[in-house]
């Protein structure tokens, strides 16, 4: 057996367990970022039409619509992760049949909860409007009914989470973002279709809110064909209400805590320094950000595999841990290794030489800290998903006062500069602190944590090198010796023997066609 062929043996009674294996992850993954990226690219086309078409105010009510929506759907409470995580754990074991009551329990849960987010919203949407928005006489009679649509949906954003949850634990990818991706177009989309009719905010809200209940009830029929029971087994189970609770309590609190630190350093450069800085800052934030969309989407796929890894084999799920963590490597040290050679030049063509001179430290040093942060991100996902989502939650809690203080004293010192190795020293304390508690429960080898110590440390000297490079033909030089260098080392020594001959397998009939 690979290192991630997991679930082929240990068949339970009831049936064969899922396997999870290197084609369906690849393909899995695959789904989830054309899922994820092609909205942000539909984004870019509707954007300006629909600032054109709906006029600046209109527009701005429409983002803060797009950001409450966003905001509120924290009002799961973590239950849609806590119910892909009990669900995959008990898929195809003799467990199964706590399936139907579990879900039926998690989804009237989250719509209450989305119901309290929506009274939260409509009750005072006039005071909202008129006094804290402050938005203008002829704008507040469409804007008030506006934030009423935008409040009935709450509901179902939060309970759409939980179908999908139910649908990523059988790892039905594929499916959600059969789902995701017309849903995420039409959300920048379906207001295009009103301009030619209207410029209001009433049926711009209306339409995005039919979208969201077509959704829904999409991904309700794909859970009734994929688990046929949840049609039969319909009953909500008060016993499971407070296993649900505290799983998705800490992911909250996991959640909360990510977004001060995610937000906090932009607020106290502002309050420090200017306004100016925050721009030269977050820019090179939100960009080198984006470096996390590919691993996410693989670690999204592999959140159930180990909630249903870990209920069976400790060393099983230690063993799809350390093939997670290579390839995590393998997808974010390239991108690292060209944004920390680049950098410099991506942002004069982009940006002019004015804004490079200011941001290309701060992108470096943040894109070093992504690298960092990406262990982080695949330690915390086999802890949560094998049912340790207080480990991720303590493990932040702990982070923030000694992120703040060297924030503050960093920011103090050298500026914006000082706020990015702040972050990066941050994301490095994340990765090692969630490694070491992964090791403690067994879901890393002492092998595999040995492995990534040594692949940090031959990365990094190869990743400061880059930037010290003074012509662009040095730097394309090097980027091109850097890459093969690093093809040739993954190959040999990042790969397992039996990974390369898989590899090779399936490279074989399409080398020969």
């Amino acid at each position: 057996m690979t290192a991630v062929e997991v679930g082929a043996h240990a068949t339970p009674p009831g049936g064969r367990r899922r396997s999870v294996r290197p084609t369906g992850v690849a393909r899995s993954t695959l789904y989830n970022l054309v899922g994820t990226v092609a909205p942000m690219a539909a984004a870019l086309v509707a954007i300006p039409l629909l600032v054109a078409g709906l006029g600046a105010e209109r527009f701005g009510v429409l983002g803060m619509a797009w950001g409450l929506v966003g905001y509120f759907s924290v009002l799961d409470l973590g239950l849609g992760r806590a119910l892909t995580q009990m669900v995959a754990e008990r898929l195809d074991t003799e467990a199964e049949a706590d399936i139907p009551a579990l879900a039926w329990t998690a989804i009237p849960l989250m719509l209450a909860f989305g119901l309290v987010g929506a009274l939260a919203i409509v009750l005072p949407a006039e005071y909202l409007v008129r006094e804290l928005l402050d938005m203008p006489p002829g704008l507040q009679a469409e804007a008030v009914p506006a934030l009423v649509i935008v409040a009935v949906s709450l509901p179902l954003v939060t309970s759409t989470a939980g179908l999908r949850g139910i649908l990523e634990a059988a790892h039905r990818f594929g499916a959600v973002n059969a789902i995701r991706l017309p849903m995420g177009l039409f959300a920048f989309l379906g207001p295009l279709l009103v301009l030619p009719f209207s410029r209001s905010l009433v049926p711009v809200m209306a339409v995005l809110l039919v979208g969201r209940a077509l959704g829904w009830f999409a991904h309700l029929i794909v859970c009734l064909r994929t688990l046929p029971a949840l049609a039969t087994g319909v009953q909500f189970r008060v016993a499971w209400i407070g296993p649900l609770l505290r799983f998705g309590g800490w992911m909250t609190a996991t959640n909360v805590a990510s977004s001060v630190m995610f937000y906090l350093d932009r607020f106290l450069i502002g309050g420090l320094l200017s306004v100016a800085a925050v721009t030269y800052y977050v820019t090179p934030y939100e960009v080198v950000w984006r470096l996390t969309l590919i691993p996410t989407a693989l670690l999204t796929v592999l959140f159930p595999a180990f909630a249903a890894t870990v209920t069976r084999s400790r060393p099983e799920a230690a063993r799809l841990f350390g093939w997670g963590a290579r390839a995590v490597y393998l997808i974010v040290f390239p991108m690292t290794l060209l944004v920390l050679v680049f950098a410099g030049d991506v942002l004069q063509l982009w940006l002019g030489p004015d804004f490079a001179a200011q941001s290309t430290p701060v992108l470096r040093w943040l894109a070093l800290g992504v690298f960092f942060i990406s262990f982080g991100l695949t330690a915390g996902t086999a802890l949560q998903g094998a049912g340790f989502p207080k480990a991720t939650a303590m493990v932040n809690l702990v982070e923030i006062p000694l992120y703040l203080a060297a924030l503050w004293w960093l920011l103090n010192a050298y500026g914006i500069v000082g706020a990015a190795i702040a972050w990066t020293f941050r994301a490095g304390l994340d990765a090692l602190l969630l490694l070491l508690v992964s090791h403690r429960r067994r879901l890393v080898t002492g092998a595999d944590l040995g492995r990534i110590a040594l692949l940090n440390a031959l990365s990094l000297p190869m990743l400061a090198a880059g930037t010290m490079l003074e012509s662009f033909g040095g730097r394309v030089a090097y980027a091109s010796l850097g890459i093969a260098a690093f093809a040739l080392f993954g190959w040999k020594l990042v790969l397992t023997p039996s990974e390369r001959s898989t590899l090779l397998a399936r490279l074989a009939p399409h080398a020969r066609s």
